[in-house]
């Protein structure tokens, strides 16, 4: 059994997601805890469900979405996984996080994902990486197909799609990611962003007012 947990962290409300099987054994999504009470909110969380922690995913690089990383990486000893083409713009992320009063530590290790690699956490929790560049140049988001779940960082939203006007970002990059890889994936799939409320592929797919006018009522599909 596939099991999850939702927090909503720092001024942004940016998700932080815990994934965990029946071995406890748990992925951590884009820590972003930016205070001691928010930091004591996830780690209490994990202790009193008795999780163990065995990696930190990160499906993007902004300020938002990493400010507890390296102190969660020492804390539990467990490796991050980053786009290579995210962690090159770490100093230029760190220096917009100034802008924003956000300052993550970029210092932290990580291990370079590439589409398509399978994760696997403990026993049985596997996540395939799908690289969607667009919202950042090493956008990323994690299936995990038993759990009928994509954890889609801020790729794709309910009823919307990742912000690009950014430095780095490509709109053209981004509806192609989100077309040709996360659209035809099967319409019950849990859709977790990295802001907002949850959706679903085929509610995202049938509604979603960005993707017209390739929007397409499930039975066509």
């Amino acid at each position: 059994m596939v099991n999850y947990k939702i927090f909503h962290f720092n001024m942004y409300a940016a998700a932080c997601t815990l994934v965990w099987g029946d071995d406890k054994r748990c992925a951590v999504f884009d820590p972003g805890c930016q205070n001691d009470a928010e930091k004591a909110n996830l780690t209490g969380f994990i202790a009193r469900e008795g999780l163990i922690p065995e990696a930190i995913l990160l499906t993007h690089a902004h300020p938002d979405h990493i400010c507890y990383v390296n102190e969660m990486r020492k804390l539990f000893d467990i490796p991050v996984y980053l786009s290579p083409a995210d962690k090159e713009m770490l100093p230029l992320f760190q220096m917009f996080g100034k802008v924003i009063k956000m300052e993550p530590d970029i210092t932290f290790p990580s291990v370079d994902t590439t589409d398509g690699m399978e994760i696997t956490v403990g026993e049985s929790l596997r996540f395939k990486v799908i690289a969607t560049p667009g919202h950042t140049p090493g956008g990323t988001c994690y299936y995990n197909e038993e759990g009928e779940m994509l954890i889609s960082g801020d790729t794709l939203f309910a009823g919307s799609i990742g912000r690009t006007d950014f430095k780095g970002s490509d709109y053209d990059a981004l509806i192609r990611s989100i077309l040709e890889k996360l659209i035809p994936l099967p319409g019950e799939t849990l859709v977790i962003p990295g802001h907002g409320q949850t959706s679903t592929i085929g509610a995202e797919r049938a509604t979603n007012p960005f993707l017209e006018p390739f929007n397409l009522p499930e039975e066509e599909i």
